[in-house]
């Protein structure tokens, strides 16, 4: 886990290229913010059996991951092999 005086919520993998899980308390809020409206999606969008409008739901609410996520997470320059 890194150090708490990093403002970043999301760090860069060590492997790979990407984001890893988050490390400050506003990185895990995002994400469960995010569970539960899928599952609220799947709830909601189940008893009305609209396919289309759920792959569109959650399409829409992973981009909006995304850019918290880009926004507020450290940015992968390059993949990466470990810590060197």
């Amino acid at each position: 886990m890194q150090d708490e005086n990093t403002s970043f919520w999301f760090p860069a993998k060590t492997y790979g290229f990407g984001w890893g899980l988050p490390v400050r308390w506003q990185g895990w809020l995002v994400l469960l913010v995010y569970a539960v409206l899928v599952s609220l999606g799947i709830v909601y969008l189940r008893a009305r059996r609209d396919v289309v409008a759920f792959l569109l739901y959650v399409v829409g609410i992973t981009m909006l991951l995304i850019v918290v996520i880009v926004a507020k997470g450290e940015r992968p320059v390059a993949w990466r092999w470990g810590k060197k």
